[in-house]
């Protein structure tokens, strides 16, 4: 598995949803930025890219509301496999 960083997540991102400034945005999904279609994709994306699995129980929106939010999620999901 490749290294989970910041900068990768972001650029996973972007091909989600290219008009959104992830690096200060914090509001994701609290400020409508993201919609669930969104962050179904997103959850597919982080999935496939990072060999995750992410639970039902992790998909609240403190954990996409930001791209840090989705950094330390899916780096918390890839250690506990």
């Amino acid at each position: 598995m490749e290294d989970i960083t910041l900068e990768k997540i972001i650029e996973l991102l972007q091909d989600v949803e290219e008009d959104i400034d992830y690096e200060h945005v914090t509001d994701l999904v609290d400020g409508k930025h993201l919609d669930s279609f969104d962050i179904i994709a997103i959850i597919n994306v982080m999935s496939d890219e990072f060999d995750i699995s992410i639970p039902a129980k992790d998909i609240v929106p403190e954990n996409f509301n930001s791209a840090q939010a989705i950094c330390n999620l899916v780096r918390r999901l890839a250690e506990d496999d």
